[in-house]
């Protein structure tokens, strides 16, 4: 159990830092609504404030039509201007977002072409800028939903911290394997039930019971007696899954799915999850592998040490988003 502890502490402390869900990328989006002439919506990151000014920057030639005014019925902060642009379509022309190595942040960019086409792409530090290709193929769709997934669960305490609390609970490799596989069933039905719109809930409640869902699991770890979730942890983990599948189609809905490629996006980003989720299990077996090796003995005063350092974080979440609805 010590040894449990040491990882848990790790891993923890790696993340204690960070706000649940750090991944709220700027958001600019542009609608191509006739030749020359765009409508533009820029939403900054709602996190991770600096000093830097984080900005649009859109094509030569291109004047404003009207100040930017805050968009109705969007994320507070968001603006909605209109552009007239010398060229006459955005096809071979760059867009970018300034200051985005600087804020260590990244930004969505979809286009809505004159033609009906959607070119959506992530801007990072390093690339900050994209040029609007002819068009948009399924390739380019796949990889970049497969690795908008991958950094969403690994960038995303709260879905770790209860992945880690799943593989502390379960013991038998058949059975860890089971529960890990109802946990991605459960969130894979409500992402996809939510990203196409059949499913609508509010999100700050969610957050609210995903944070609970990891102190039930460590309420769990903390019993000698085995309970029906250590008897029966795949319903459990399915159960809850269902509410973290919301928690990342929230994430999902900041993006937005290509109209022509909806499927495509989904299965990619759906992945993408999976694989971080996959690698996140792998490494803490492989971690808890090599330090049982280690000549340490178990120490019963820090037996508690993984359930109370995962309750204790689920009881900080629960409270900071509560707060935060109010």
């Amino acid at each position: 159990m010590m040894l449990r502890g040491a990882v848990v502490v790790a891993l923890v402390w790696s993340c204690s830092g960070a706000a649940a869900h750090p991944l709220e990328p700027a958001l600019l989006q542009i609608h191509e609504s006739a030749p020359g002439t765009l409508d533009v919506l820029w939403r900054p990151p709602s996190s991770q404030p600096g000093d830097v000014e984080i900005s649009p920057l859109l094509p030569d030639g291109c004047v404003n039509l009207s100040e930017p005014t805050p968009a109705w019925g969007a994320v507070p902060g968001t603006v909605r201007w209109g552009v007239r642009c010398a060229a006459a379509s955005l096809v071979g022309q760059r867009i970018g977002v300034e200051g985005l190595r600087e804020r260590k942040t990244d930004a969505m960019l979809r286009v809505q072409l004159a033609d009906g086409r959607l070119v959506q792409t992530v801007l990072r530090g390093d690339t900050p800028f994209a040029t609007i290709p002819e068009r948009a193929g399924p390739l380019d769709v796949l990889l970049g939903y497969l690795r908008l997934g991958f950094e969403h669960i690994l960038t995303g305490p709260d879905h770790l911290l209860f992945v880690l609390g799943l593989v502390l609970l379960v013991h038998a490799r058949r059975l860890l394997l089971w529960t890990i596989t109802a946990f991605t069933a459960g969130h894979s039905v409500t992402l996809s039930l939510a990203a196409l719109g059949l499913v609508n809930v509010a999100p700050k409640p969610v957050e609210v019971l995903i944070a609970f869902t990891i102190f039930v699991v460590a309420v769990e770890l903390t019993r000698d007696a085995a309970g029906s979730m250590r008897r029966f942890p795949w319903a459990v983990a399915f159960a809850f899954g269902l509410l973290h599948g919301l928690g990342f189609a929230g994430a999902l809905a900041q993006v937005g799915l290509p109209a022509t490629e909806i499927p495509l996006a989904l299965f990619s980003f759906n992945v993408g999850i999976e694989v971080g989720q996959l690698l996140f299990v792998g490494l803490v077996l492989a971690v808890r592998a090599a330090l049982r090796r280690l000549p340490v003995r178990s120490l019963e005063a820090v037996a508690g040490v993984p359930a109370y350092t995962i309750g204790s974080l689920a009881i900080f979440w629960i409270l900071e988003r509560i707060a935060a609805m109010l």
